[in-house]
């Protein structure tokens, strides 16, 4: 039984990554939104304003007569488009005129190609609130069945919650007592560059510059899992590494697929205190915060803890990213 709700909790990571990505996309998209449709608007009262030069100046070319050369492009043409072309080539045409001219294509073309943008915006947009109910519906029918497997076996996981909360503060005591000394202990004494030609090895990942968020992480130590949670009343795995970066002021997408896109790889036995670790094919990840050990926010039912990176998290084990 343990191990059907072990298997719909990692089932269930992928499906909230994915809602959490198509919700970013949301976002972005509504934002294009909002952009295109004030671009549109300011398009429009351009292309009017132009317009009306326009017709101004006809009128005024038509009743004097002042302009041989323009009169007959305006008799001329057979349509608005064509006396526009046939005065924006024209090369007897006054400078006024072509200016006038040029801001009316001009204006005519962008309101032309916001209207596309919002269409396809708009389309996007429908998109992607479909394909968000969807996963929101596979999320709670999910979840549904995994609160049935957990009561079957409520009892077994009463007791496990109470050895795990015990080893969890045994944990946070070690994880504290080790950043403490690695803040006491003296800097390293680096030796002078040798003459001799170094054998070729791969590029060492650069150093860390923000393990001070291992600290903050551990503030949140027993924040329930939330799904979509992004906050310290409840996180999921991406929401809490997004939230403790924005504490630094390092803005992380929520999702961890694309946070996995952030920094620079890192690979197991280069890990340092502060390193985005990620597992189960990007669908899960933490913080490391040393000494073989990650702070995460791991699934439905469960709270922000420490883990270890063995068993299961070291075969999982995707890689690693330092910011």
């Amino acid at each position: 039984m343990l191990g059907q709700i072990d298997q719909l909790d990692g089932s269930l990571e992928l499906a909230i990554e994915a809602y959490n990505l198509a919700t970013d996309k949301l976002n972005a998209i509504e934002s294009d939104l909002r952009t295109n449709t004030y671009e549109l608007h300011v398009a429009r009262a351009n292309l009017k304003r132009s317009q009306r030069a326009l017709a101004n100046r006809l009128v005024t070319i038509y009743t004097t007569g002042d302009d041989v050369s323009a009169l007959s492009i305006l008799l001329g043409a057979g349509s608005i488009d064509e006396m526009l072309s046939q005065i924006e080539t024209a090369n007897r045409v006054s400078s006024q005129d072509v200016e006038i001219n040029t801001q009316v294509i001009h204006f005519r073309a962008e309101v032309r190609a916001r209207r596309i943008r919002l269409q396809n915006a708009q389309e996007q947009q429908r998109v992607i609130v479909q394909e968000r109910a969807d996963q929101k519906a596979s999320i709670e029918s999910q979840l549904a069945e995994r609160r049935q497997l957990v009561e079957s076996i409520r009892s077994e996981i009463e007791r496990m919650k109470a050895e795990e909360a015990a080893r969890q503060r045994e944990l946070a005591r070690q994880a504290r007592e080790r950043a403490l000394a690695a803040a006491s202990a003296p800097a390293p004494i680096v030796s002078a560059p040798s003459d001799t030609a170094a054998s070729p090895t791969a590029a060492a990942p650069p150093p860390g510059n923000y393990s001070g968020v291992v600290a903050i992480a551990m503030r949140y130590l027993g924040v329930p899992y939330v799904w979509g949670g992004a906050s310290p009343s409840g996180f999921d795995c991406s929401g809490f590494t997004m939230y403790v970066y924005a504490q630094v002021g390092v803005s992380l997408p929520h999702n961890a697929a694309m946070q996995y896109g952030y920094g620079s790889p890192v690979s197991m036995s280069q890990l340092q205190p502060g390193d985005l670790v990620f597992f189960s094919g990007l669908g899960h990840e933490g913080l490391y915060i040393g000494g073989g050990q990650f702070i995460h926010a791991p699934h439905t039912g469960d709270v922000v803890k420490i883990s270890s990176l063995s068993g299961y998290y070291a075969s999982s084990f995707v890689g690693a990213r330092r910011l």
